[in-house]
Parts: C-alpha cells; sequence; structure tokens
C-alpha cells in the first residue's frame, strides 16, 4: 500500500461542538473532498454506521474510509469489557477495508469541556502508565489479531498530550501499539513533531496533518484557555497555513511508510470556508508528497 492523501471531517462540522458546521450536509462534506482532490475520508459524526449504508455512500464519490476515532476507556474497565465495546467499530473498519484504528485513552479527559483549561488535564504516575500500557497491550494485540493496527492518538486534553507523555508510552507498550503522529497536538503541547518522527519513525502508522498558528497559541497557552476555546479561536489550520514544518516531517518518516497521510484541522467552517481550507491543504501536502521519498500515490 502506498502513501494516499484523506482528510478528516472536522474540516465541514465538529465532533466535539456539532453546532459548527451542524448544517452542512454530508453528501456536501464528501462531494467538495474528493473536488479538492482527497482519496478518503476518516469517519465523522454524520457518518452512517452501518456498512451496508456507508460503503455504496462512499463508492458515489469514489472515496475510501480511512479509519474512525474510537474512545478508549481502558482505564475504567477491563480489557475484556472494552473488547465486547468495539465491536460494532472494529467490524464498520474492517467491512470498508480499513487497516488501522485510531485510538485515544478518554477516561476523565477535559478536552471536550469548555469549562476546563487544559492545566486540569489528568495525567499517569509510573503506576498507572504501567497499568494502562498492560490493558492497551493486550487491546493492542486483540485488533492485530482482528486485522487492524492500534494508531493510538495523543491529543490535548487526556493522559497522553505532552511529548514526555507519547515517550513513556511508547516505551511502555509492546511494538503491536502504533502511534498516530498529530503534527497539531504535538505542537499545541510543546513538542516537535520533526524529532519525534525521526526518533519514532517505525512506530508511527498514521498521521494526522494539521498545522498551527503561533499567535493564536501564545495566547490560548497564556491564559491557560480550555481546548475548545483555543480551537474557537482558530489555534489550528490546515497545512501550509501555519508555522509546522511539514517538508521536514514527511522527510523524517522512514521511506517504508505505507498508509494515509490526513488533513485534519478544527476550525469553524463559517469562517474557514471548509473547500478552500481542503484544497489549500491538499495543494500543500501533495506538492511535498511528491518530492519527498514516500511512494505517494495520486488520485
Amino acid at each position: 500500500m502506498s502513501v494516499r492523501l484523506g482528510i478528516n471531517p472536522l474540516t465541514w462540522s465538529n465532533d466535539d461542538m456539532p453546532a459548527l458546521g451542524g448544517d452542512i450536509p454530508l453528501e456536501q462534506c464528501l462531494r467538495e473532498g474528493r473536488e479538492a482532490g482527497y482519496a478518503g475520508f476518516e469517519l465523522g459524526n454524520k457518518f452512517p454506521r452501518d456498512s451496508a449504508e456507508l460503503a455504496p455512500l462512499l463508492a458515489r464519490h469514489n472515496l475510501a474510509l480511512v479509519s474512525g476515532w474510537y474512545s478508549m476507556r481502558l482505564r475504567e474497565r477491563s480489557v475484556e469489557d472494552e473488547i465486547v465495546a468495539v465491536q460494532a467499530h472494529l467490524n464498520l473498519l474492517r467491512d470498508l477495508g480499513c487497516t488501522v484504528m485510531v485510538c485515544a485513552e478518554v477516561s476523565d479527559c477535559i478536552h471536550g469541556d469548555r469549562r476546563r483549561p487544559l492545566s486540569q488535564r489528568p495525567q499517569l504516575d509510573d503506576a498507572a502508565l504501567a497499568d494502562f500500557a498492560a490493558r492497551l497491550n493486550a487491546f493492542a494485540r486483540y485488533l492485530q489479531a482482528e486485522g487492524l493496527t492500534l494508531a493510538y492518538h495523543h491529543h490535548m486534553g487526556t493522559v497522553i498530550e505532552s511529548e514526555g507523555d507519547i515517550r513513556r508510552l511508547l516505551a511502555a507498550a509492546a511494538p503491536e501499539v502504533g502511534l498516530l503522529l498529530d503534527t497539531g497536538h504535538l505542537s499545541y503541547a510543546g513538542g516537535d513533531p520533526v524529532a519525534l518522527a525521526r526518533e519514532f519513525g517505525e512506530r508511527i502508522v498514521h498521521l494526522h496533518c494539521k498545522d498551527v498558528r503561533p499567535p493564536v497559541l501564545a495566547r490560548a497557552q497564556a491564559a491557560d484557555d480550555s481546548f475548545l476555546d483555543a480551537v474557537l479561536a482558530g489555534v489550528f489550520t490546515v497545512p501550509g497555513d501555519g508555522c509546522v514544518d511539514f517538508a521536514a516531517v514527511l522527510a523524517a518518516l522512514p521511506a517504508s511508510y505505507s498508509g494515509w497521510v490526513v488533513v485534519e484541522a478544527e476550525q469553524d467552517p463559517a469562517i474557514a470556508r471548509p473547500l478552500q481550507y481542503a484544497q489549500m491543504g491538499y495543494r500543500h501536502l501533495s506538492s511535498l508528497l511528491q518530492q519527498s521519498l514516500l511512494a505517494f500515490e495520486e488520485q
């Protein structure tokens, strides 16, 4: 499988704030995403979760399903209970040919609460991390046996947020636990996506590309804003419209990287016109991919 360029529907409608883009039909999202050049979409809150309905919908637009976010609660429930909880999502992804499952631990997370500043996010001490990693390993091995690789999504407002959190988790986690590198979340948390890609390139199984606007980020960090308030202020944008060096990120990936590179940028679609920003992100990344050592498959 060569590298393909996909997009997350957050450009059109927001999962954490459904009012953002709530009036935009899914058909418009898919049509404009294909018009912009993308080969596939990740799941969003407007997507049907029945493969018999979703497969023909995507096929009408000549799109593939990239993957979809799964909210784990391994700190609250057993691996066996998590396996029961994931079945419908697992079957949907597998039915539509996905190879990775985007997973994030959301126990005690605060990224969806506008009342909570990011300084209040949950953190794991060494004992809690070891327990979580053991459960995560078992869950990842189960997914692998079912044909999917776990792509762990570090995320603002959760227990795995910073570069230090990611390093601790990867040190404790088995090889079956893959990493989803999110350039926007890591930059927000003060990390270096290029350095992490160089060091852990072989663990990266999925890539989310969103850019960051430094002035907005500086204000959000100084005010200790909530994640959603920072999003509303415009902290994120598509690749090529902020400060992340995506050429260096792509160059840091091993040439053997195979899978999806996904444009993702939480923005207010009433301010950031979705088609315009989708096209902007596609132009920037496709140009860089054509120059990189990765085997980019143009659609």
